[in-house]
C-alpha cells in the first residue's frame, strides 16, 4: 500500500519524540523530516493548552515548509500538584532545563507526597495541510499511571523514568519502544489522528 504522503515535516527536534514518532507513523508518509533538517526554527510554545500548542506548532511548520506538517504538544500531569507541569512540562526547571532538572523538581516537589501519586501524560497531535488549512485534523491521547520515589530505567525521554503506567510496576524507561508504542499517550493520539484520515 502506498504512503498516505510523500512528504511529511515533523514540528520537532526532540530527539526522543521523533524516534517514537517515526516508529509510529509507519507507512503514513514516504519521507518523515525534522523541521530542524530544512533550518526551520521551533515555533515559541505560547498557549495555555496542548491543542493550542500542537495547532501553532504544526501551522508553523507548514508554513515554513511548504508542505503538510505533524506536531505534537505533550507533557505530564501530576495529581498531587494541581495538574503541574501540564503545558510547561519540557521547561519545568527552566527554559534550558534537562530532562534531569526537570525530574529532580518534580521529585522535590512531590516530597512528603504519599503514594499513590496520580499522574499521566497526556499528547495532542495536530495535522495541517497547510499553514492555513481550515480543517486541521486533531487527536488526544491520555496515559494514566503514577509517579514512583526514584527514577529507573534508560529508555525513553521526559519524565519517563518517573512514570509507572498503570497495570504495571515498570517505569516508561524500562518498557522496550515496542511495548511504548502500543499503549502510550502518544501512540493513542497518533492511532486517533491516523483513523481520523482513513489511513488505519
Amino acid at each position: 500500500m502506498p504512503a498516505f504522503l510523500p512528504r511529511l515535516v515533523v514540528a520537532s527536534s526532540n530527539p526522543g519524540k521523533l524516534r517514537e514518532l517515526r516508529s509510529l507513523l509507519g507507512g503514513f508518509a514516504a519521507e518523515i523530516i525534522p523541521q530542524s533538517a530544512l533550518g526551520i526554527e521551533g515555533a515559541a510554545e505560547t498557549a495555555a493548552s496542548f491543542e493550542g500548542n500542537a495547532l501553532l506548532k504544526a501551522r508553523h511548520a507548514a508554513g515554513q515548509a511548504g508542505g503538510p506538517a505533524l506536531a505534537d504538544d505533550s507533557g505530564l500531569e501530576v495529581d498531587a500538584l494541581g495538574g503541574r507541569p501540564g503545558v510547561h512540562s519540557a521547561r519545568y526547571a527552566g527554559e534550558e532545563a534537562s530532562d534531569a532538572d526537570n525530574n529532580a523538581l518534580l521529585l522535590r516537589e512531590l516530597r512528603g507526597h504519599p503514594e499513590p501519586r496520580r499522574a499521566r501524560y497526556r499528547a495532542v497531535i495536530a495535522f495541517v495541510r497547510e499553514r492555513d488549512d481550515p480543517a486541521p485534523v486533531i487527536a488526544a491521547g491520555s496515559w494514566e499511571g503514577r509517579i514512583a520515589l526514584l527514577p529507573r530505567g534508560s529508555g525513553g525521554f521526559g519524565y519517563d523514568p518517573l512514570f509507572v503506567p498503570d497495570g504495571g510496576t515498570a517505569t516508561a524507561a524500562e518498557l522496550s519502544l515496542e511495548v511504548k508504542n502500543r499503549i502510550s499517550h502518544r501512540a493513542m493520539a497518533l492511532g486517533a489522528l491516523l483513523m481520523r484520515l482513513g489511513v488505519s
